[in-house]
């Protein structure tokens, strides 16, 4: 633990590892996805896709070693036993910081298939992460605003085709398809911005789990419902590297997938729509709640 040293000296040592960590294991996987892009064959990819998703793991340990050498964290988690690496799942999770993302594969890692983020476009050409995403069949999607989509009907049509693309790629070994459902990090000023209607999270978004589920329902164990609280406030990425991640507090609920949404037509039926939106109100509604006790809890 070096969590005695000076503040701005872990942020330097984390970055540092984080950093080094990366460039040691995204060549590699490099070096197999090329392969698989020069044999674009179903048996290739079945021999090298586990490759790829061991490289992955064995990088998300990395990081979850300098994590713990940095961190003092206290670790509140409830609902992670019994899960299955061997099968698929839908995980969807509010997001308040990019923390979120290393929260997630910490306490997931070899507990469910690697996650697999579904990323805006502009993400391709992050330095380095890019091509580590490209590699790891990571989505990379053209999030358009319901009010851009009724103005141009037909992106509706390539951002369906895009998911399911995608989703055929997850359907040959089990993957977990991590959805953000709010698409983006909770602000004040976005939630201001919003109006939204909950006191702890955006409007979520029902566009990306309606089209997942439409491709590939039939194949999901179970969904995987994650709320994320961070007692003393979500830290930005730097107050993170700094070892400011004091308490989180992780509740993970396993909930069945609904079997009658499932292979319903989201674009072209507005019905299906309003009954998305329903169910993923709800949900939203409950998790809200949840947070609001959660962090009750916590501050008494």
């Amino acid at each position: 633990m070096l969590n005695f040293l000076p503040v701005p000296l872990i942020g330097l040592i984390a970055s540092v590892l984080l950093g080094l960590n990366a460039l040691f294991w995204v060549p590699i996987l490099l070096l197999f996805a090329i392969l698989k892009l020069i044999l674009p064959f179903r048996a290739v990819r079945l021999r090298i896709d586990p490759i790829l998703v061991a490289i992955a793991e064995v990088w998300i340990s990395g990081n979850s070693g300098w994590m713990t050498l940095t961190q003092r964290t206290a670790w509140d988690v409830e609902g992670i036993a019994g899960l299955d690496p061997h099968n698929w799942y839908l995980v969807n999770s509010n997001h308040q910081t990019w923390a979120d993302i290393f929260v997630l594969q910490h306490l997931f890692n070899r507990r469910i298939p690697l996650l697999k983020f579904f990323l805006k476009q502009q993400l391709r050409w992050v330095p380095v992460m890019g091509l580590a995403w490209w590699a790891l069949d990571f989505p990379f999607m053209r999030r358009h605003s319901e009010e851009f989509l009724k103005q141009h009907p037909e992106m509706r049509g390539k951002d369906q085709a895009a998911t399911r693309k995608a989703c055929e790629k997850f359907s040959l070994i089990p993957t977990s398809v991590m959805n953000f459902l709010e698409g983006t990090r909770f602000t004040p000023a976005k939630h201001q911005r919003q109006q939204s209607p909950y006191r702890h999270l955006l409007k979520p978004k029902a566009g990306g789990i309606a089209l997942a589920l439409n491709a590939m329902g039939d194949k999901f164990q179970a969904i995987l419902d994650v709320t994320i609280v961070y007692p003393d406030g979500a830290p930005n990425f730097w107050e993170f590297l700094r070892g400011r991640l004091k308490r989180v507090i992780v509740r993970v609920q396993t909930l069945p997938v609904p079997e009658h949404l499932m292979k319903s037509d989201y674009a072209g039926d507005p019905a299906v729509r309003e009954a998305f939106q329903r169910w993923v109100q709800k949900l939203w509604q409950d998790k809200d709640a949840q947070i609001a006790l959660l962090l009750d809890q916590a501050r008494r």
